[in-house]
């Protein structure tokens, strides 16, 4: 179970240091990016039925990442909303190139993980 947060600023550095290992953060990149397609391709083709695809491309990728390579829970379970707003902001601060200071003050804070999440 992951710590008690008031805020999503007080959750996200949290949030990025369960993401650590770079392999389970390039999965959310693939699973968010196959989202955003997914969400755009469903608006402009009108084909809904394509949204039932958003949560098992999203989560799966994710979850993959957790469960075999950063050994740890999705906070997903704790923080469903904010745990999808973190996947976008880590999305942005990756896109944006300024994934790697984000991550250093992230660990600093939340204590040092390694690829088993201890």
């Amino acid at each position: 179970m992951a710590p008690k947060f008031e805020s999503f600023s007080e959750f996200f550095p949290y949030y990025l240091a369960e993401h650590s290992n770079p392999v389970c953060r390039s999965l959310h990149y693939i699973g968010t990016s196959l989202g955003v397609f997914i969400l755009a391709w469903s608006l402009y083709t009108q084909n809904w039925l394509l949204l039932v695809a958003l949560p098992v491309v999203g989560y799966g990728f994710a979850w993959v990442g957790h469960f075999v390579f950063e050994k740890n829970r999705p906070a997903t379970f704790d923080y469903a909303r904010w745990s999808l707003m973190g996947d976008y902001k880590m999305f942005g601060l990756w896109i944006s190139g300024n994934i790697g200071p984000a991550m250093a003050d992230a660990l600093e804070k939340h204590g040092r993980r390694n690829s088993t999440g201890a």
